[in-house]
């Protein structure tokens, strides 16, 4: 694989006004690139980065009615609460403030949805500029989220083609012969923010390039995984409930609740949990033969069954003399 560059150039031309529903996206962005920079606007290897607000512009995903309502359609399952902040997994399968619907640069009583597809978007800008300028690019289609441990915001990439949208370093050594085990830069994203530096959030610039790493750049006859590839799957995040949200959902145990967190635990990590929880000791059942049926004695029911739920398992009866009954649940 070529090496990066050493010298990183990131440009965001002024002078792109107001998309319309159904206008050429494309042709826009490389009009004021070119206007902008003359014919070193666009090379080989660029990545043209562009905000997915312009895209759903483009694309006519611009709603009118309440915005709530348009945050419920959008949502797929509440992530957490706090006051009036809804963090959702929307359908895309971003975790995201209100779905990631916008009310803000469009008419009152308006809303900016996510693209239908922003991979999709992604491919068909790609394609368009080929045509256009007759170059090869990898594109990326941003938007802005927060981070769960860390104040403010950065951009996203929540569409890509033609882009490695992360590096795997695994199984390579450092400076010092130790190998890399899970290292794996989410590049997409980080192209996503640096290009946001020069963009700006009131700059009007819902587009810029960054040059210098066209070795993550792919054949044109190859898409690329897309920024779908950085979703985590349902169950795969650590944290697929907020904290408050977690107690509520564990105590109502809700069989369709049961996915965010995570697949089953082993048999000894429940019974971790229920002694971090002094909820006593758990056994296996002795007349049966199956190794994923546990019995707590002398325990409060209703403690039981949120921590059994919430480490993927269910509780079959809680008769007094016999016990507390627990069973690996199946998905």
């Amino acid at each position: 694989m070529v090496g990066p560059h050493p010298e990183i150039v990131v440009r965001a031309p002024d002078g792109i006004g107001e998309i319309e529903a159904g206008c050429d996206l494309a042709a826009v962005l490389v009009e004021a690139l070119v206007r902008a920079y003359g014919d070193d606007a666009l090379r080989d290897g660029d990545v043209l980065v562009v905000t997915s607000k312009v895209v759903s512009k483009a694309e006519g995903r611009v709603v009118e009615g309440d915005r709530e309502a348009w945050v419920d359609a959008e949502t797929v399952r509440p992530v957490a609460r706090r006051g009036p902040t809804r963090i959702v997994r929307n359908r895309l399968g971003l975790i995201m403030a209100a779905a990631g619907v916008d009310a803000s640069n469009v008419a009152a009583g308006s809303a900016v949805l996510l693209p239908l597809d922003p991979d999709a978007s992604a491919r068909a800008l790609r394609a368009r500029v080929h045509e256009l300028a007759g170059v090869t690019v990898g594109v990326v289609v941003t938007d802005t989220a927060g981070r769960a441990w860390r104040e403010g915001q950065t951009d996203i990439a929540i569409g890509a083609a033609g882009l490695e949208v992360l590096s795997s370093f695994a199984g390579r050594l450092d400076a010092h012969g130790n190998e890399l085990a899970v290292t794996a830069p989410a590049v997409a994203d980080e192209i996503a923010s640096a290009v946001e530096l020069a963009q700006g959030k009131l700059g009007a610039r819902p587009c810029g390039i960054l040059r210098g790493r066209a070795d993550l750049v792919l054949p044109l006859e190859d898409d690329g995984p897309g920024a779908g590839a950085l979703i985590r799957p349902e169950g795969g995040d650590l944290f697929g409930w907020g904290a408050r949200e977690a107690v509520v959902r564990a105590v109502a145990a809700s069989p369709s609740d049961l996915a965010p967190f995570g697949a089953p635990v082993p048999a000894e990590d429940l019974v971790d949990a229920l002694g971090r929880a002094g909820l006593g000791a758990a056994r296996r059942l002795d007349a049966d033969a199956d190794a994923d049926v546990l019995v707590v004695d002398d325990a409060r029911a209703d403690a039981v069954r949120a921590v059994a739920f919430a480490h993927g398992w269910t509780c079959e009866d809680a008769a007094g003399g016999s016990g507390i009954r627990l069973r690996r649940a199946t998905t």
